[in-house]
């Protein structure tokens, strides 16, 4: 039953936002993570596993629209227009290396597309969009989100402390993570982790990349002469955070009422993290093969390197 994967997910945030504030350094999304991973091998997934999916996804969603309650739309405009040429650049860096180096690696096309894909836009997310559109097998799509979710989990550890290493603003760590992490839910973690003012820029630079899904969605379509509703591959979630900002700049909302709502934002970020570490299968990973986790590897390290080099001009 669905509220049993909620109880779940939310007494693991608990804990994980208790632990937060005992090491702020590591953060309440980081340790929801290890604690959901930690506590996978003693659950079955099957009767929690409907009430996980909707923490990792819905809850996640409530959590960033909720946060543009927090944010001047002002402010929501100027980092997602000055962050487009940084954004289109990772992009169009994963797709073309995905492609060619997919086929080098004897990769199938499919699957290829998929993964370069995830890397390019927003993990899974893409990957969901994109299967139908190029009539991907169920087994493709399970390897793709596999290969992007493992780079997902990588990148909310290392990132800060490449971050750190750097010695990089908490603006510039927004972008940097914003622009170089796959999955919208990995982005919000690491950026959170590195602090606050990292935590918002980096969603709205994920929000407009993952935007991205829709006009790549209707290239293949053209490509391939299909046929999908833009209603179905649109991220709508992203038009309510935008909705969220607006509203939050014309309506005054007071400074103990926004700061409750950051607290409650980052609260369902720590929940919907911990459905993610719950949704680690360290079996399945074993079942790739070591192609389409190298090509993942590969674009993962491309989309890093040219993320850093255009943010370092």
């Amino acid at each position: 039953m669905k509220w049993r994967g909620i109880l779940l997910c939310t007494g693991i945030a608990v804990m994980a936002t208790l632990a937060g504030q005992l090491i702020p350094l590591i953060g309440a999304a980081v340790f929801s993570i290890i604690m959901g991973i930690c506590v996978r091998p003693f659950i079955q997934m099957d009767k929690i596993n409907t009430g996980v999916k909707f923490c990792s996804k819905k809850v996640l969603q409530a959590s960033i629209v909720l946060m543009g309650l927090t944010l001047n739309f002002k402010v929501v405009a100027s980092h997602g227009w000055s962050s487009l040429p940084l954004s289109l650049s990772t992009i169009a860096a994963a797709l073309i290396a995905g492609l060619i180096l997919g086929k080098m690696l004897q990769v199938k096309s499919k699957l290829r597309t998929l993964i370069a894909v995830g890397t390019a836009i927003c993990g899974g997310s893409a990957i969901a969009a994109v299967s139908p559109v190029i009539e991907a097998e169920d087994e493709e799509i399970a390897y793709a989100i596999s290969t992007i979710f493992l780079f997902n989990i990588l990148a909310v550890f290392l990132f800060p402390a490449i971050g750190h290493m750097l010695t990089m603003s908490q603006e510039t760590f927004g972008y940097f993570a914003g622009s170089a992490i796959n999955d919208t839910s990995s982005v919000v973690a690491a950026a959170y982790t590195y602090g606050p003012e990292a935590g918002s820029t980096a969603t709205i630079v994920k929000l407009l990349r993952a935007l991205m899904i829709v006009p790549l969605c209707l290239g293949i379509v053209f490509i391939n002469r299909k046929s999908v509703s833009v209603r179905r591959i649109f991220p709508w979630f992203i038009l309510y955070f935008i909705i969220a900002s607006m509203i939050a700049t014309v309506v005054p909302i007071p400074v103990a009422l926004s700061a409750a709502i950051k607290q409650l934002s980052l609260f369902l970020i720590a929940i919907a993290m911990s459905a993610i570490g719950l949704s680690v299968d360290l079996k399945q990973f074993r079942k790739l093969g070591y192609q389409p986790v190298l090509l993942g590897a590969v674009l993962w390290f491309i989309v890093t390197a040219v993320s850093l080099m255009i943010l370092s001009k």
